[in-house]
């Protein structure tokens, strides 16, 4: 590790907590108005925009990017003006801020109050699309906190450019200077050496690959807000609605493939095998999906290959799907548990104790009942922008919009009280 990297990562994250001090207190109106006045700007800087990302679309090919990655990467007049709204919508939210959770006073006379506070610094590190960096700027700030950035290399001009007229908002509208920072080297070791600042940086958020995810978990020194991978199953129950069934699981299966909230596997309950299966199964075939079936569910599905074990561990983020019987809501409960990822669990059934029951059971950051898996989204939740999701429990858990980028502190106010 060379010293004039930790000097620039220590320059940066010093910088980050003194804006943060200065957000913790900065009125709504002002990051509001950076955030409608950074919409309108982006817009209007759109051929810089595209100019910086056609070097980026460049240099793709050199990275060995998939086409859905250059995809991602791609930005057009359109995307930009999507990415202005995400920053308009931002705003209209409610800021968390100095929300008062809970207040009451002791017999004595001490009144005590419990006050929404943002986290501080947030350290985010995500993939390669550019769109991310306005809305983590956007969403962090919102909820009064200062960001360090470390976005791929395969999109640092586009972030740049991004980034360039964020701060040039900011200046102009009072947001703190530094607020909302890009870090400028692509040099992997710069990530850990971030990790290690946890007297500056109180929570770091990857969004990545797995293997990015467990190596900043195991080297970070503050908590890490997270999620690894998204093994999300669909129960269709005894009772289901069968025409519900084959149409909740193509969507949760194929609206989007490549994504944590898509479904990965299939549980079905034994007595309603003959009548659904064959209608999923050429629901799925018919959109391309590869079918691994345990010995009973290959019976009612023409083509279908034998699942391994590994196979109902696996989040394919493809076309591919694992498929197993159970006997009952508490085996798919046990099935789930044991090859799950607790992200996000979905029951078809028409039986309401049965979907009380699947909740209780089913331990995961969210759990649909009669609803795609692909609602697990901060944007369909309603909370505006996501920052991520998370698996974890403390302290966050699911989508992570504003209320998730924040904690509290209790106010207490007396008239000279002394403890005896």
């Amino acid at each position: 590790m060379s010293s004039e990297l930790s000097d620039t990562c220590l320059k940066i994250a010093t910088a980050a907590k003194a804006a943060s001090r200065e957000l913790a207190s900065l009125d709504t109106s002002i990051k509001d108005r950076w955030l409608l006045e950074s919409a309108d700007a982006l817009v209007a800087a759109t051929a810089e925009i595209l100019a910086a990302n056609e070097k980026d679309l460049a240099a793709a090919p050199g990275y060995g990017l998939t086409d859905a990655s250059v995809d991602r990467l791609r930005l057009d007049p359109s995307r930009i003006e999507g990415i202005a709204t995400g920053l308009r919508e931002i705003a209209a939210l409610k800021d968390p801020i100095g929300e008062v959770l809970d207040g009451f006073t002791r017999p004595g006379g001490l009144r005590i109050e419990k006050r929404r506070v943002p986290l501080g610094v947030v350290f985010f590190i995500y993939e390669s699309r550019p769109n991310v960096t306005a809305d983590a700027a956007g969403i962090c700030v919102k909820s009064g906190n200062a960001v360090i950035l470390r976005g791929g290399k395969e999109a640092m001009h586009s972030s740049q450019a991004i980034v360039k007229i964020l701060g040039e908002v900011a200046a102009k509208v009072g947001v703190p200077e530094n607020a909302v920072q890009l870090v400028g080297t692509t040099d992997r070791a710069a990530v850990g050496e971030f990790l290690k600042m946890n007297e500056l940086i109180d929570v770091t958020i990857p969004r990545g690959g797995e293997g990015l995810i467990r190596r900043v978990a195991a080297e970070a020194t503050m908590p890490v807000i997270k999620h690894y991978d998204g093994n999300c199953h669909v129960y269709v129950d005894a009772n289901a609605d069968v025409a519900m069934a084959v149409d909740v699981i193509e969507n949760s299966k194929c609206q989007r493939q490549g994504v944590c909230n898509a479904c990965e596997s299939l549980l079905i309950h034994e007595s309603i095998l003959a009548e659904a299966l064959p209608a999923i199964g050429e629901r799925l075939a018919s959109r391309g999906i590869e079918m691994r079936a345990d010995e009973r569910a290959a019976a009612h599905l023409p083509g279908a290959i034998p699942a391994t074990e590994e196979d109902f561990g696996t989040e394919f983020l493809g076309p591919a799907i694992s498929i197993a019987v159970v006997d009952s809501l508490e085996q798919a409960a046990d099935h789930i548990a044991r090859y799950g990822s607790g992200h996000t669990e979905a029951i078809i059934t028409r039986d309401i104790a049965t979907a009380e029951r699947f909740t209780d059971l089913v331990d995961s950051s969210a759990v649909m009942v009669n609803a795609s898996t692909r609602f697990n989204d901060g944007g369909m939740f309603g909370l505006g922008a996501e920052i991520g999701i998370s698996t974890d429990k403390f302290h966050a858990r699911g989508p992570c919009g504003l209320r998730e980028l924040t904690s509290y502190k209790y106010i207490v106010r007396g008239n000279g009280h002394l403890r005896s």
